[in-house]
């Protein structure tokens, strides 16, 4: 779960049962997604082709 205006309108039930699932007991920011995406699409990532990158928060229940 990412914290975007979209997650906002959730209702705070249900906010806080997506929360309790995420090992790191947070949303994540829409500056680590871009992060994620800036080093993906650079030079210093340049030799990779392919991956899976997990911007859960350590959640492993879905």
């Amino acid at each position: 779960m990412i914290a975007t205006d979209l997650v906002k309108q959730m209702s705070d039930d249900a906010y806080r049962n997506v929360l309790a699932k995420i090992p790191l007991g947070r949303a994540g920011r829409p500056e680590e997604v871009a992060a994620m995406v800036a080093w993906l699409a650079s030079d210093e990532c340049s030799f990779s082709t392919g991956a899976v990158f997990d911007l859960s928060g350590g959640r492993a229940t879905y």
